[in-house]
């Protein structure tokens, strides 16, 4: 699981360039690896792989710790928002040849762009059923966003979202045939010059570059652990139902693409605690309707590994 946090001001809550100090000062450990962002302002976290819940906790637990404390040894403080509550005056882009070839690509769209997310790795037997799984979470994508919107602002829940779908190819990933299709497709972008490379997409769910798993990317940062935790459960289970149907020759719900579109912007709009779009009835319902529905459909998996009981007071805690 990886964390993106900001590095703010103390008394003003601007965001600061404070990054590569703060990384000097934390260590990694057996359970956690720090690294630099695209953003000179934001710090990450990387746990290593967890097969249960409290072991995952703890690492993120421990992680937080330590670059609080790195932080507030350099005179900033940490915090765990989807987008700062008051954004850098100038370009935050950090040094780094990569990074600057993002800034050559994509100008003044990355040039301020503060936003942090909670990304959620599970792993995959091969990369085959890693697509065929991306397939079938696709209609899943907007209620994982909604649960976490942590980024208000302008009027809507979740602004970084906003900001991100400003990238080209953001949102949800279209289907795909299979992994050759995938590949196909990313280097596709690659050559008509809207991604910098092979290891770059802005999909809300995509196969890890450098890793065999399935990497969720559609919730904001958590303010709290739990936040975080409640997201890694549910994308486990979702990977693990998904994994099921693909064995039993099950075919990914044919849902429209501008449906779920509008289900991403309408949960970035307005949350979990407002209106969803529902992608199989194409119409807007309570988002909690929606939540409800996956907590349902992932319960044989969650009973499985006995998360149930702790999804269901995550999910109370927060409707």
């Amino acid at each position: 699981m990886e964390e993106e946090f900001l590095l703010v001001d103390a008394a003003s809550q601007r965001t600061v360039m404070r990054a590569q100090a703060v990384l000097a000062r934390v260590r990694d450990t057996e359970l956690t690896k720090f690294h630099a962002e695209l953003a000179g302002t934001q710090v990450e976290a990387a746990t290593g792989p967890c097969t249960g819940v409290a072991a995952l906790g703890e690492a993120l637990t421990q992680a937080r710790a330590m670059l609080a404390g790195a932080a507030r040894a350099e005179g900033v403080e940490l915090i765990s928002r989807g987008t700062p509550v008051k954004a850098a005056t100038r370009s935050v882009i950090a040094d780094g040849s990569r990074f600057h070839r993002v800034l050559d690509m994509y100008a003044g769209v990355v040039e301020d762009y503060e936003a942090c997310g909670c990304h959620v790795h599970v792993g995959v037997p091969d990369r085959e059923t890693a697509v065929a799984v991306l397939n079938h979470v696709r209609p899943w994508l907007p209620t994982l966003l909604a649960l976490s919107a942590n980024s208000s602002g302008h009027g809507y829940a979740s602004w970084r979202m906003v900001l991100q779908s400003r990238f080209p190819g953001s949102g949800v990933p279209p289907l795909f045939r299979d992994a050759r299709d995938y590949d196909a497709h990313v280097a596709r972008m690659v050559t008509c010059g809207t991604l910098v490379d092979a290891a770059q997409s802005f999909w809300l769910v995509r196969l890890a570059s450098r890793l065999p798993t399935v990497e969720f990317r559609a919730a904001d940062a958590a303010a709290e652990v739990d936040g975080a935790v409640l997201q890694a459960a549910l994308s486990r289970a979702l990977v693990h139902a998904a994994h099921e149907d693909v064995q039993k020759g099950v075919e990914p719900s044919a849902v429209r693409d501008d449906v779920l579109a509008a289900a991403v912007w309408t949960a970035s709009r307005y949350g979990i605690g407002g209106d969803a779009v529902d992608p199989w009835r194409e119409c807007r319902v309570p988002a909690t309707v929606l939540l409800d529905d996956l907590v349902e459909h992932v319960t044989p998996a969650l009973e499985e590994r006995r998360e149930l009981a702790l999804v269901r007071e995550l999910v109370a805690a927060r409707v």
